[in-house]
């Protein structure tokens, strides 16, 4: 089973990109963010003519996960439990009928969290949007911790809006008191991969250079100043079926490309 993330940063703005993309590497799943689409609009036909089956969790303007599936689908659930009260987009939930096994594929969009403000000692406050992100990625975690008591194979999939290591970014000092690399950020992320979690990528490749968002500013591709944010964690059960993990940068220089490129997955699944 080919399994990939790709934050496509809009649907509308993709329309051309994705499906060749998707004729090209033929990936069995693909968990889907930022689509910034409602349910109603997203061009499912354009999709399922292509043979993937098609759910979304959408929202107007901004957000919104979908999961493209070549394989049949059951389950579906959608919004990250622990706060009936959060309306954002950013979580859903299938299983996935593979060939050998099945698993649960949760695509997910990780808040940004900027901007951070800080205290007079110069920590940062868990408050506004980066508040929003910790009490996000607490949640996730919650949910992680209870995915993995039913000892299914479990994928957690997408934008995790976290760069894990100085080594995942060009310029790392850049990033020092951006939400996505505060030591805050990157301990609740911890948090989550040591529940028993493999990061798919780092399990199969090490060493720095290796990035899968590059900014539409300031030159940021051809300077090769990117950062590793799109992520794939797996349960010990399908950790045991990992074959590889790769990033494909190269769809960064393609027509209208996505500041997102695909990272993916071979399960033996």
């Amino acid at each position: 089973m080919k399994l990939a993330t790709f934050n496509i940063n809009g649907i509308k703005a993709r329309i051309d990109a994705l499906p060749r993309w998707l004729e090209i590497a033929r990936p069995d799943v693909v968990a889907l963010q930022e689509i910034k689409s409602v349910d109603e609009a997203f061009p499912r036909a354009l999709f399922e003519d292509l043979g993937y089956r098609v759910e979304t969790h959408g929202q107007k303007g901004f957000n919104g996960v979908a999961i493209l599936s070549r394989l049949p689908l059951e389950d579906v659930t959608r919004g990250l439990p622990g706060d009936d009260s959060d309306e954002q987009a950013r979580w859903i939930e299938a299983t996935v009928l593979g060939d050998k096994h099945p698993l649960r594929l949760c695509g997910l969009y990780l808040p940004n969290g900027n901007p951070v403000t800080f205290d007079a000692e110069g920590r940062p406050e868990a408050t506004g949007k980066y508040g929003y992100k910790l009490g996000w990625m607490e949640r996730m975690r919650a949910r992680a911790a209870e995915l993995l008591t039913s000892e299914e194979r479990v994928v957690l999939a997408g934008d995790y809006n976290i760069i894990p290591q100085a080594e995942d970014a060009a310029r790392p000092e850049v990033w020092a008191q951006d939400a996505l690399f505060l030591p805050e950020s990157r301990a609740a992320f911890r948090r989550i991969l040591n529940l028993g979690y493999t990061e798919a990528f780092r399990a199969c490749t090490q060493g720095p250079g290796h990035y899968s968002f590059w900014d539409y500013q300031a030159g940021a591709w051809d300077k090769n100043n990117g950062i590793r944010i799109d992520h794939l964690l797996l349960s010990p059960q399908a950790a045991d079926l990992l074959q590889d993990c790769r990033i494909e940068r190269e769809v960064r220089a393609g027509d209208k490309p996505s500041d997102h490129v695909p990272v993916w997955i071979e399960l033996d699944a």
